[in-house]
C-alpha cells in the first residue's frame, strides 16, 4: 500500500503542528469503491463499507506509538475486522478526524481488491504514517 495525504489533510496537519487547529481521534474505515487515493479526495470520496459484520474503528490518541528516527514513524496497533458473510470488494482504507470528519489519509490494498465471501473472512490494518 501507499499511503497519501490529501490537500485538506495537509491543511489540518499543518494547523496541529503550530496549534493552529486542536488534533482529534482518528476514525478508521475500509472503502468499496475502486479508486486510487488522491490529492484532492475528500471523506466523501470514499464509499465506506457496510454490513457483514463490519464497523468503522474509533482510534484513540494514547494507543500511537511514536518512534523518533530517521524516518520517525507513528504506528498504531493492528486492527481487524472479521466479516459475518459476503461484503464484497473492498480496495483499501482511510483516516477521518472523529468531530471534523475531515479526511486525513487513505491507502489503497496493494492486492485491491479484496473480496470478502465468506462468515470468518478478515482484513487487517496497522495504521502507520512515516515521516522523514
Amino acid at each position: 500500500m501507499v499511503l497519501l495525504i490529501p490537500d485538506a489533510a495537509e491543511v489540518r496537519m499543518l494547523g496541529n503542528i503550530v496549534n493552529k487547529t486542536a488534533p482529534e481521534n482518528l476514525v478508521l474505515k475500509l472503502y468499496t469503491n475502486n479508486i486510487t487515493p488522491a490529492e484532492t479526495d475528500t471523506a466523501a470520496t470514499y464509499t465506506e463499507a457496510t454490513g457483514f459484520g463490519y464497523a468503522a474503528i474509533n482510534l484513540t490518541g494514547a494507543t500511537w506509538v511514536v518512534t523518533s528516527g530517521a524516518p520517525s514513524n507513528a504506528t498504531y496497533p493492528e486492527q481487524v475486522w472479521t466479516f459475518t458473510g459476503a461484503l464484497g470488494n473492498v480496495y483499501g482504507y482511510y483516516l477521518i478526524e472523529v468531530t471534523s470528519t475531515i479526511i486525513k489519509w487513505a491507502e489503497r490494498a496493494t492486492s485491491a481488491p479484496i473480496n470478502i465471501q465468506t462468515n470468518g473472512s478478515q482484513i487487517k490494518v496497522t495504521p502507520t504514517i512515516t515521516l522523514d
